[in-house]
């Protein structure tokens, strides 16, 4: 079960989607980010309507929290289209699928979140109505059963996945379009704060902005997440502006740091440092620690310390680097330094060993 948390990229409910969908983009000139995907997606666009065609299958993967649903909706803009919502876990039979394909205008966007969750017996349902538009709908059971083939009109499937490694081969070959979305930089999520917080008439100083965007983790979800936080605690304890000194006491407030790590974050952290004198530990051992489930740890908070560079993985388990004593201000022994320069050593040898087996 995820955490609550101002940092988590997964989405927190219906109140948060309607206000992030108040400030989505509805064109694809208004869209931040991930310049060569926009780019192959506009050029996909403009053929289609050149030939007056359904555009191709597109499978998009990636964290959460970077654009997925925002992208899917923009597309169907484009295209003059509509949108028909739905996710992996809501279809758990065929018949749950049915009534959505033959409802579809030639066309229309059809959006599956979580799509590597469908269950096997609705995926490969979908797969004639990817390639042939048409079904196969069984009607009754045992010697009166019976198969209707049913039509559907031309439409566009657009699949959202954050784990592309559970995707099947067969379903994988059947998208034209593929495409990772990686977080965003600092200066594009500057851009999209600016847009936001322009669509919710705020005054701000632009270094104010600067401060959230550098702080939401690669995440528009989680920008956006800071700003109507702070929004209201500038409208409390404050003018209603957003200024440096409002934006640092209210991201002070809920636990967000320089390098947006919150309380977990550092918990996480100073447990492997304290108990587990820096690692290695196992993460099933650091979860129970915790008291926090294996699924929190591995999806919300160790891809960001991965990537930022304050933890790593090892064959005998998790270790906390230099630059995360030096964040939290806590000495490192001797023995601790010479722990993490052998430990990165050995995982030196063993990538070398690996790169050696794959040239082999």
């Amino acid at each position: 079960m995820a955490r609550e948390s101002i940092i988590n990229p997964n989405s927190e409910g219906m109140d948060e989607e309607q206000f992030n969908r108040s400030l989505r983009p509805q064109r694809l000139d208004e869209c931040i980010g991930s310049s060569a995907l926009l780019e192959r997606i506009r050029i996909a666009l403009i053929a289609a309507r050149q030939r007056n065609e359904p555009m191709e299958h597109i499978l998009l993967h990636g964290p959460p929290g970077l654009g997925k649903t925002t992208l899917a909706h923009v597309i169907a803009n484009e295209l003059n289209t509509n949108i028909r919502v739905t996710s992996g876990p809501a279809l758990a039979r065929p018949g749950d699928l049915m009534g959505i394909l033959t409802n579809l205008e030639r066309a229309d966007v059809l959006f599956i979140d979580e799509i590597h969750r469908l269950p096997v017996a609705v995926e490969e349902f979908l797969y004639p109505a990817m390639e042939d538009f048409k079904v196969d709908f069984t009607v009754d059971s045992g010697p009166h059963a019976r198969t209707i083939n049913i039509p559907l009109k031309p439409f566009t499937l657009i699949g959202a996945t954050t784990r592309a490694g559970l995707i099947s081969a067969p379903m994988h070959s059947r998208f034209g379009i593929v495409d990772h979305l990686d977080y965003w930089s600092e200066e594009d999520l500057y851009l999209r704060v600016v847009r936001s917080a322009e669509m919710l008439n705020l005054q701000y100083d632009e270094q104010a902005l600067r401060i959230i965007a550098r702080r939401a983790r690669g995440t528009p979800r989680i920008a956006n997440r800071l700003l109507r936080r702070i929004r209201d605690y500038a409208q409390v304890m404050a003018d209603g502006k957003l200024t440096v000194g409002i934006v640092e006491k209210a991201l002070e407030l809920e636990g967000v740091d320089e390098l947006g790590l919150d309380n977990l974050d550092r918990k996480f952290l100073r447990t492997l440092i304290d108990v587990y004198n820096g690692g290695p530990a196992g993460i099933e051992t650091i979860a129970a620690t915790l008291g926090e489930s294996r699924d929190t740890l591995e999806d919300v908070v160790e891809p960001f310390l991965l990537r930022i560079g304050l933890l790593a993985r090892t064959r005998q388990g998790r270790i906390v680097t230099e630059r995360a004593y030096q964040h939290l201000k806590i000495k490192l022994s001797r023995s601790t330094a010479k722990k993490l320069t052998e430990s990165s050593l050995f995982e030196s040898q063993d990538n070398n060993n690996i790169d050696e087996q794959n040239e082999s």
